[in-house]
């Protein structure tokens, strides 16, 4: 059973920092494609960021990029996403997302 459990949101001012951490479990973490994906308060899933299984570019939305970095640790069976520079509109529900899973995600608010 595939399991994705996020961690490291809160409550930070604007133009500061957090690190999200997806722990993975239940499938071969090394051998898939992970994403990050978020829901703002009445609104869609909007996609973030992927990262391949093989060595490569990430790709980033526009909205993000520069800003956000994805990484993953397959030692650890873990993905990361850095976020620097927040803004009030990163607020969202964060998820790490394979194929069609989800986490339970990890709430991020951006507010002064």
């Amino acid at each position: 059973e595939v399991q994705l459990v996020e961690s490291g949101g809160g409550l930070v001012q604007p133009g500061g920092s957090l690190r999200l951490s997806c722990a993975a479990s239940g499938f071969t973490f090394s051998m898939f494609a992970m994403s990050w994906v978020r829901q703002a308060p009445g609104k869609g899933l909007e996609w973030i960021s992927t990262i391949s299984s093989a060595p490569g570019p990430a790709r980033y939305a526009d909205s993000v990029k520069g800003r956000f970095t994805i990484a993953r640790d397959n030692a650890k069976n873990t993905l990361y996403l850095q976020m620097n520079s927040l803004k009030p509109e990163d607020t969202a529900v964060y998820y790490c997302q394979k194929g069609s899973d989800r986490g339970q995600g990890t709430q991020v608010t951006v507010s002064s």
